[in-house]
């Protein structure tokens, strides 16, 4: 019996590894494509227990029992996904990633504007969200606001506008995050998973106060000692106060997760040549 080996299955870039793209890239490994995560050197993620980010602080994190791990070069890259590990460049230009030539590319910063990503970028190009055009500058968008179309494909056209008003949970919309209240330097004085008070003092700027407007469990902390503009996202207080959804990826990330693996099963049928196996076969 001669053993015959299975070409190497598809290389997506997902460009930024917050929550979403997290979500994203949690879901297209366990499908069986090798993933590589490009972000900043200084990733301003709030999620951070649920963020493939952190490993560009941590060196390393594992999100509901998969591994991503710094890889600050393409022999660390390569050495990661033959091991299954999800890497993490520190890659803003994209210089790095690109060189390996990736099958797809899906731009999960949630800029809400379009930095630059176009389709003679990968053979199949996905964006999250408002800010890009199917047909113009992506192959697909996928929604990402919450409702009746979350995760949905679109083919031409582009994704509802940003409201820029979260999605409310037991009616609280922009009550529970945590915002900064000048410019400077964060630092933090509870941790992600710890309950907090309505009028606790969170964290502070610049000696500035960071208050809780409502009462609930800090599901998301900016990393202390990062810069900080007025009014960024430094937090997320969750009024439900369950403990699990702290160190959990959300329904609304597995959802767009799930609309980015039909976009590349949808779109890569007669782009790619190369097998979604990761075995050899006998034949």
């Amino acid at each position: 019996m001669e053993t015959k080996p299975v070409p190497t299955p598809i290389l997506v870039w997902i460009k930024g590894g917050g929550d979403l793209g997290t979500g994203v890239a949690h879901r297209l490994h366990r499908a069986g494509l090798r993933v590589v995560v490009s972000e900043l050197p200084q990733p301003l993620v709030v999620r951070r227990t649920v963020s493939f980010a952190s490993a560009v602080f941590e060196g390393q994190i594992t999100v509901e029992g998969m591994q991503a791990r710094l890889a600050p070069d393409r022999t660390e890259i390569v050495e990661q996904l033959t091991r299954g590990i999800v890497p993490v460049v520190p890659d803003p230009s994209g210089e790095i990633v690109s060189a390996l030539q990736p099958d797809a590319l899906v731009d999960a910063r949630m800029a809400k504007r379009n930095l630059g990503t176009t389709l003679r970028d990968a053979p199949v190009v996905i964006g999250l969200g408002p800010g890009f055009i199917a047909g113009e500058d992506v192959h697909a968008v996928i929604e990402t606001m919450r409702g009746h179309d979350l995760g949905r494909v679109i083919l031409e056209g582009s994704a509802e506008l940003d409201t820029q008003v979260p999605a409310p949970i037991q009616g609280y919309g922009q009550e529970r995050l945590l915002r900064a209240p000048c410019a400077g330097v964060f630092r933090s004085q509870l941790r992600i998973g710890e309950p907090a008070r309505q009028g606790q003092v969170i964290a502070e700027v610049a000696g500035q106060p960071v208050v809780s407007n409502i009462a609930g469990i800090l599901r998301g902390l900016l990393r202390d000692g990062l810069t900080v503009y007025p009014q960024q996202k430094v937090g997320d207080i969750d009024p439900r106060g369950t403990y699990k959804h702290c160190f959990s990826i959300s329904d609304k990330a597995r959802a767009i997760g799930g609309g980015v693996l039909e976009a590349l099963l949808y779109l890569g049928r007669n782009r790619w040549s190369v097998s979604w196996h990761l075995t050899t076969k006998a034949s």
